[in-house]
């Protein structure tokens, strides 16, 4: 049994160091010299280092913006996935009606389609509100999170009945139930679910290509497209400096929930055995 631990112990290790590589490797070329990086791409060290990849990036003045638009699309993003996800989840775990469990596995069934399928209408439908070309058209498409909606569907069926009945006894209607019972009692699902979305928006990189157009309107992930010059003359110092620093909110965001996540995983039955 020990050989059997120390020889898990050390695979996971060795499996951790691999996915740690990239990381390691894109913070270490964001500090070398353009000489350096196509003349001796095996080099592990800078030599000497160059600091001046981030000073350029940081100096930028499109640099601030990008990451100020990333931030509140997450943020708004989190807010109302959180909300709408919530509700459609009480909804389908509580309020019994004809059809429901049909209706929840066709909602399910809509997280199979991938969003390329659906652009052009999406498209079509937001160019006739007039949401092309503005935050609008990233924060009202993705609100609707089927994933979230199971999720928080699966913590809310593990609330206790008798604790609605306790309230509705007492005069509580429907909303203040959910608003004051419900929610405080799935804030693990709520926490976790929050970090996958507000990471999933933080990368997104699909609908800001298509539907942005003005460089100040530009996200994280747009930012680093346009460092790539034309005719292929690719500054790949900016490009691994400024991925170096739009990775470090992400990191943050999962080390802090990463206990969240993995747990909210198990209790809702996700993660297995």
């Amino acid at each position: 049994m020990r050989t059997r631990q120390v020889a898990l112990h050390v695979s996971l290790t060795v499996g951790g160091l691999l996915m740690l590589f990239p990381f390691v490797w894109m913070l270490l070329t964001s500090f070398k010299g353009t000489h350096q990086m196509l003349n001796n791409p095996t080099d592990w060290l800078p030599s000497p280092w160059l600091p001046q990849n981030y000073v350029e990036v940081l100096t930028g003045s499109t640099i601030l913006g990008a990451f100020w638009n990333s931030f509140y699309i997450a943020v708004v993003n989190v807010a109302l996935t959180l909300l709408t996800s919530a509700m459609a989840a009480y909804a389908f775990a509580r309020i019994k009606f004809r059809g429901s469990g049909a209706l929840f596995v066709l909602f399910l069934a809509t997280q199979m389609v991938p969003p390329q399928v659906t652009i052009v209408p999406l498209y079509l439908m937001l160019a006739k509100f007039g949401w092309v070309d503005s935050h609008m058209s990233l924060i009202v498409p993705t609100i609707v999170n089927p994933f979230a909606v199971f999720l928080l569907r699966q913590f809310i069926r593990a609330v206790p009945v008798e604790l609605e009945e306790a309230a509705r006894i007492d005069g509580a209607n429907r909303w203040t139930i959910f608003w004051r019972i419900v929610l405080p009692n799935i804030k693990p699902g709520l926490g976790a679910m929050g970090i996958i979305a507000f990471l999933a928006a933080w990368n997104s990189y699909f609908f800001p290509l298509i539907f942005l157009n003005t460089p100040e309107l530009f996200t994280v992930p747009m930012l680093l497209a346009t460092y790539a010059k034309q005719f292929g003359a690719i500054d790949y110092g900016l490009i691994l400096a400024a991925s170096s620093i739009a990775v470090v909110p992400t990191l943050i965001a999962f080390l802090i929930g990463q206990r969240k996540i993995i747990n909210s995983m198990a209790a809702s039955g996700l993660g297995g055995r």
